[in-house]
């Protein structure tokens, strides 16, 4: 490290922010967690399905049947332990693994805000968020008021990378061009109360698609400077709460809302913990001990190191989808995990069709037979959810005593409002194909153009 880096890294600051992330964070996810189990999309997701989409290497990560009940009540309970700052690194950590499971249980359910509140759980195992205004600090008698910076400003770093990089994203010409995929999707909020009149005008698509670029790539600086962030508050709750109205994308926006909290001042973090400590009739004074927590030198080298490596992956695997040839919106390769936050809208259909190499024999698939609505919606426009069901489908008709397998689809999707297309090679035995990282040679090449990063 050189001087200038080193001196960043002995900066102190209040521990007030973060012990209020921590809070509203764990208030948010076990509210998630009731949200989910009340709406009883556990059976309907990991219990009803006969068959789910593993990710490629995490493949032995499955629902466990009932007991997936118990995967969410043990997340829930240790988000609120987090919340509590309740052994709070063992709560945050079991949160991490018990979140992490749950989205890995089937791939169908990707959205990018599990995978950001998997990492942003992952880099709060790291962080001192109990040091001040928990029970640890209540139980062991000991209150940090002040934690190194730098444990602060990793939070915001990450919350910076998720809405620049959105942005970035944003910057093709499908977007800015054609405003696609708005121009789809807003139409059909005809019937939301005093907007609705006007979602059909087409100046509001393409106003939605430059204010949503203009606001993802700016936000976090309007944040970070002082002058700005009242405004940019502003500007997060409306963008947030206005996103809630138009696409059911549950606690995603509040979270995001709650996050941006961060950025403000430390007396504004502690009047919220004051109005806390009234509620609840809590001393803050106990709390407030101008005790400094710090690591040691080897603990610092280490952290440090750790948090560094996980920040050079996450600006470095969103573009990982320069490695493949071919459209990204119509391959997907290197899609998932990049904020690429809804910039496509596509559908299509798969038919299947199961081959006797020897005698020729032949017949389709009912993918109702094997996949609900929700999965075949998914698996159709997807090419490792059609490859993994083509595989499933072999091993189900062989254990039928059915031999010489071999497995074809019939594919076609539609991208952004274009004519649909064959998608994948129809001559090709999906049952010789194996998942990797390479390139899908069998995916049919993109008959247009899109522009952009």
């Amino acid at each position: 490290m050189n001087l200038m880096s080193t001196k960043y890294f002995e900066k102190n600051t209040e521990a007030a922010p973060l012990a209020v992330f921590r809070i509203f964070f764990g208030i948010m996810m076990s509210m998630s967690i009731i949200r989910f189990w009340s709406y009883g999309w556990i059976d309907k997701l990991y219990i009803q399905p006969k068959f789910f989409f593993t990710y490629y290497g995490f493949e032995w990560v499955k629902p466990l049947g009932v007991y997936t009940y118990v995967i969410f009540a043990v997340c829930g309970i240790s988000a609120i332990f987090v919340a509590l700052g309740y052994k709070y690194r063992i709560a945050i950590l079991i949160f991490f693994l018990s979140f992490t499971y749950i989205e890995l249980m089937d791939k169908t359910t990707y959205l990018n805000h599990y995978y950001f509140i998997s990492l942003m759980s992952f880099l709060m195992i790291f962080l001192p968020a109990n040091a001040y205004y928990s029970i640890d600090a209540w139980r062991k008698g000991v209150s940090y008021q002040y934690i190194p910076k730098w444990t602060i400003d990793v939070v915001k770093l990450l919350l910076g990378i998720v809405y620049f990089y959105a942005g970035l994203a944003k910057l093709n010409s499908d977007w800015l061009v054609k405003a696609m995929p708005l121009k789809i999707w807003l139409p059909s909020k005809y019937d939301i109360p005093i907007i609705g009149d006007i979602m059909h005008h087409e100046w509001v698509h393409y106003l939605f698609s430059y204010t949503g670029a203009i606001y993802d790539l700016t936000i976090p600086f309007l944040l970070l400077y002082r002058k700005t962030r009242g405004i940019a508050f502003i500007l997060v709750v409306v963008f947030h709460i206005l996103t809630r109205i138009l696409f059911p994308i549950g606690m995603f926006p509040y979270i995001m809302i709650v996050s941006t909290l961060l950025f403000f001042s430390d007396n504004f973090h502690h009047r919220v913990l004051a109005g806390i400590s009234k509620i609840f009739k809590i001393s803050k004074n106990h709390f407030d001990t101008n005790q400094v927590f710090s690591y040691s030198s080897i603990q610092k080298k280490i952290l440090i190191s750790l948090v560094s490596l996980f920040f050079v992956i996450q600006l470095l695997l969103p573009f990982r989808y320069l490695l493949y040839p071919g459209e990204l919106f119509w391959t997907e390769e290197g899609f998932r995990f990049s904020w690429r936050v809804m910039l496509i809208e596509k559908a299509g259909y798969a038919n299947f069709k199961i081959i006797d190499s020897v005698s020729g024999s032949r017949f389709y698939i009912d993918n109702d037979d094997f996949l609900t609505a929700f999965q075949q919606k998914q698996m159709a426009t997807q090419p490792d959810f059609i490859l993994q069901y083509a595989h499933y489908l072999k091993q189900h008709f062989k254990k039928q005593g059915h031999k010489n397998i071999q497995v074809f689809v019939e594919s076609y999707v539609t991208l952004n409002g274009r004519l649909s297309d064959q998608y994948i090679d129809p001559s090709i035995d999906l049952v010789k194909e194996k998942e990797s990282f390479k390139h899908k040679t069998w995916i049919t090449p993109f008959k247009d153009e899109i522009k952009g990063l």
